[in-house]
C-alpha cells in the first residue's frame, strides 16, 4: 500500500515537507530549516510552491517546526496578473 493512498494533494504536500523536514533532523535547527528551504526551492514547481505558502499560512496542517523556521527562505512563486 502506498503512503499516499487517500490522501488528498494538500496532505500529500504537507506530507512530503514534513519527510523532508524528517531528513535534514539531525542536523542543527539552522542547517535544517536551510536544508529544507534548499531542497523545495531547488525540487518543487512554482505552482507546488504557491500552494505549499496558503496551506501552511491557513494553519490547517500540521507542519514540523523545522518546516516552519525554513519558511523564510523558501521562494514564494511571483503572483501573475491575467488581464
Amino acid at each position: 500500500m502506498s503512503h499516499d493512498e487517500g490522501q488528498t494533494t494538500d496532505e500529500r504536500l504537507v506530507y512530503m515537507a514534513n519527510q523532508i523536514a524528517t531528513f535534514f533532523e539531525s542536523q542543527s535547527p539552522q542547517a535544517a530549516a536551510h536544508g529544507v528551504a534548499d531542497h523545495i526551492n531547488n525540487f518543487w514547481e512554482p505552482r507546488m510552491r504557491k500552494r505549499f505558502f496558503e496551506l501552511a499560512e491557513s494553519g490547517l496542517f500540521k507542519l514540523k517546526p523545522i518546516v516552519m523556521e525554513a519558511l523564510p527562505e523558501i521562494r514564494r512563486p511571483k503572483e501573475t496578473t491575467e488581464a
